[in-house]
């Protein structure tokens, strides 16, 4: 694609999201589109059968030696692994069980947790509701790297670090950027999550503890599907802020891949956003998007115009934070 400014400084904006506008013009000349939001009856029993095959694979690998450990991590475990945070993603917008029963869209994010080894599922969706609300925004979007990142992982060695790293990022970004009181949700996630741990320890030692959290953070790093981290939002061609990705990897996470579909209608499921671009394919065929995350990760790496820097940004009023 085209280039961007990826060194100095973040591209700077002073209109509104793309996505606000597009969606009112797709539902005003698609209104059967609104049939395709609510819940995925499907989601559920996708999710617990990831779940109870982590669950068995702790049993699995435990007398494993360590090599197998951390090979079976990177290659199986990391990519339900990742694909289950794609899947608590998609239930942060109560996809599984419809808005009316918020809650037990909230515990079963707990429960497609477990596997991932650390909690997350509650804090995600505190902080993913601004991602939507206020894209890009300044001091509010934590998916947004900070300036020290934008400055320091600027060469190809640096950005592989970087990418490496992502999951670190994305645990610390938020408590430095857009810090939050400590909510009961987050609470209850971290006494569920740590307790399942402390049973599959003590069941089965330590190896399957090692084998969970190693897949997700080295499946969260440098992996081809966080390819998709860099895909979303990262600005390949200038004042492009969200791309899709079409290709094959959809089919192992959740459809995330439809990124500029997501943005546009939220609260439908992954599962229906293809939906959504056959209906109103000619809002989305014509638009940039992406055809590799392998080539994503790469392009991100060696092209110097392409960075942590590479992001869009807007101001938006404090006091409309809720």
């Amino acid at each position: 694609m085209g280039k961007t400014g990826g060194r100095g400084d973040f591209e700077w904006v002073y209109n509104d999201q793309p996505h606000t506008s597009r969606r009112k013009e797709i539902l005003a000349k698609y209104p059967e589109i609104k049939s395709l939001m609510g819940p995925d009856p499907q989601l559920k029993w996708v999710v617990s059968g990831m779940v109870l095959t982590q669950l068995l694979a702790c049993y699995l690998v435990h007398d494993l030696s360590w090599k197998w450990i951390f090979f079976w991590a990177y290659a199986f475990g990391g990519c339900i692994n990742h694909s289950l945070t794609l899947a608590i993603h998609d239930i942060s917008h109560n996809v599984a069980f419809g808005n009316k029963l918020a809650k037990w869209n909230r515990w079963f994010a707990m429960w497609a947790n477990l596997p991932i080894g650390v909690p997350y599922s509650a804090s995600f969706k505190k902080y993913h509701i601004d991602h939507h609300r206020y894209l890009g925004g300044d001091q509010l979007d934590v998916d947004i790297p900070t300036d020290i990142e934008g400055w320091f992982f600027c060469t190809p060695a640096r950005k592989v670090v970087w990418l490496f790293l992502q999951p670190l990022f994305y645990a610390i970004r938020p408590l430095l950027v857009n810090p939050k009181p400590l909510g009961q949700l987050e609470i209850l996630n971290a006494t569920v999550q740590f307790t399942v741990d402390f049973i599959i320890y003590y069941i089965w030692g330590v190896k399957p503890i090692v084998y969970l959290i190693a897949g997700s953070v080295l499946c969260m790093g440098l992996h081809p599907i966080s390819g998709h981290f860099i895909a979303e939002h990262y600005m390949f061609l200038k004042g492009h802020e969200t791309y899709s990705y079409y290709g094959p990897l959809n089919m192992i996470t959740f459809n995330v891949g439809y990124h500029m579909e997501h943005h546009d209608f939220p609260s439908i499921p992954g599962s229906k956003l293809p939906q959504v671009k056959k209906i109103a394919a000619e809002y989305y065929d014509f638009l940039p998007q992406h055809t590799s995350w392998i080539r994503v990760l790469w392009d991100f790496v060696f092209d110097d115009s392409i960075g942590p820097y590479a992001r869009i940004k807007r101001q938006y009023k404090i006091n409309k934070q809720g």
